[in-house]
């Protein structure tokens, strides 16, 4: 028997996760992450083509590239409505409570493993400056919230492209159960759409098996080896979880969890099943996790004009740019200026030249968040300027070499000083790291009930 009271102080859960039923065409099934993809409609053009009238996870979501369409309501109708219709017909099928382990290639590495489960949003909190067990390792842009609030509101089903990071440098929890592949069953496998790689998941429901998963996770959450292993004080909160993808879905299922607690009792807020969050766990040190950088594309603008302020805004004299005529040569400059101590570069296209821009006299330790603050504050004078937030670098180079656009394009943070980073200086810039590329997001596929029956 698991004790209950173990995985409920390291905020874990075992869900009942629904999988679609024998039958279904898994390929049609499942799609990448609501939130990628958002400049490049032809992208979710070309999946609703091949998705067509099938049961899939694309019926289920919101893709943010609709956001502002105008339909908003009309959308999470049909959701709500296609959600009611896959648990009436049998099309998604629950399995007792488990554990899945995934195992996921992409055409960028081999494999990368992770660990479905549900986690306690008790334990979490977004804001700056928070202690708790799960965290933001990003800034949380409030604004971002209420559209998709409003998407859970109704819901009945939860699908999770939430990844939540552990800093298991030894590799206990996860790991050891890829070599125990034949002892569970095979639940999945099967290539995914749009060159987004092959998946394979398997059912983790024995109980021995489980506690050590628990057990692992547990050592991981002891406040004495927290304190040893980052050199803190007891004014640290133990950081066991951290957001690596998905913060604004994982913070939507919070507010949610708020508004729906308010009007529950207190034996009914125990299990509740609002209460916990289907998330895939990952290890930071997976060799098939890798940080990638997430680029900015301002939109709406006169490249020239933006180039000006950038000046302005850190200083002629704290400040320097230079042009190119390749990207080429953007990394050339830009490989060389790495070497030199107290300054930040940055490339970036428009739609007559490549650059480098250079800043010294520092106020932060990422070149993102010197970026940011420029773009933060230009963005609130220029109300018709836009921004986006974009993975790889050729997309960048597509969408700022438009006439009226500019790209920007930054470097990757050290996957390895994650956790250190955000236990000392707190959440870091928002769109700071991505895990891996755009077709390596996570793509929907378990589903979860988040009502009662």
């Amino acid at each position: 028997m698991i004790d209950k009271k173990t995985y409920n102080e390291i905020g874990v859960h075992i869900p009942s996760i629904l999988l679609p039923k024998e039958g279904i065409d898994m390929q049609k099934w499942s799609v990448v992450a609501c939130d990628q993809y958002t400049s490049e409609p032809e992208y979710w053009e070309e999946v609703e083509k091949k998705v067509g009238d099938n049961p899939s996870t694309l019926h289920l979501i919101f893709p943010e590239i609709y956001l502002e369409h105008g339909n908003a309501d009309e959308r999470i109708k049909r959701i709500n409505n296609e959600m009611k219709r896959y648990i009436n017909e049998g099309i998604l099928v629950s399995q007792k409570p488990c554990m899945l382990l995934v195992d996921r290639s992409t055409p960028h590495t081999k494999s990368r493993k992770g660990l479905i489960l549900a986690v306690d949003l008790e334990k979490y909190d977004y804001s700056a400056g928070s202690q708790t067990l799960i965290r933001a390792t990003e800034g949380t842009v409030i604004e971002r919230l209420p559209p998709r609030v409003k998407i859970r509101e109704n819901a009945i089903l939860e699908l999770p492209h939430v990844m939540l990071l552990i800093d298991d440098p030894d590799k206990t929890v996860i790991e050891p159960l890829a070599g125990k592949l034949d002892s569970f069953e095979k639940v999945y496998d099967f290539e995914l759409m749009m060159n987004g790689g092959h998946i394979r998941g398997y059912r983790i429901d024995d109980g021995e098996t489980l506690k050590g998963i628990l057990k692992a996770i547990e050592a991981l959450a002891d406040p004495e080896v927290f304190k040893s292993k980052y050199k803190v004080g007891d004014d640290k909160g133990v950081l066991l979880f951290a957001v690596g993808d998905g913060n604004h879905s994982l913070a939507s299922a919070k507010v949610h969890w708020e508004n729906v607690k308010k009007s529950l009792s207190e034996a009914e807020v125990e299990d509740h099943p609002a209460r916990f969050a289907l998330v895939e766990v990952v290890n930071v040190h997976d060799d098939g996790i890798v940080f990638e950088p997430i680029h900015r594309v301002l939109f709406n603008i006169e490249p020239e004009s933006v180039l000006n302020a950038l000046q302005d805004f850190f200083g002629s004299s704290c400040c320097s740019l230079e042009k190119f005529d390749s990207l080429e040569s953007v990394n050339k400059r830009l490989s060389e200026l790495k070497r030199e101590e107290a300054v930040h570069s940055f490339g970036f296209v428009t739609d007559r030249s490549f650059g480098v821009f250079t800043v010294q006299n520092l106020k932060h330790n990422l070149e993102v968040a010197t970026l940011q603050g420029f773009l933060d504050y230009y963005l609130g004078k220029q109300k018709e300027a836009k921004v986006d937030y974009i993975h790889g670098e050729d997309v960048v180079t597509k969408l700022g070499s438009k006439p009226g656009n500019i790209g920007f394009y930054l470097p990757s943070m050290e996957k390895h000083d994650l956790f250190k980073t955000v236990i000392l200086d707190g959440v870091l810039p928002r769109k700071t790291f991505s895990m891996g590329e755009a077709e390596e997001k996570r793509f929907y596929l378990e589903c979860r009930k988040i009502v009662k029956d």
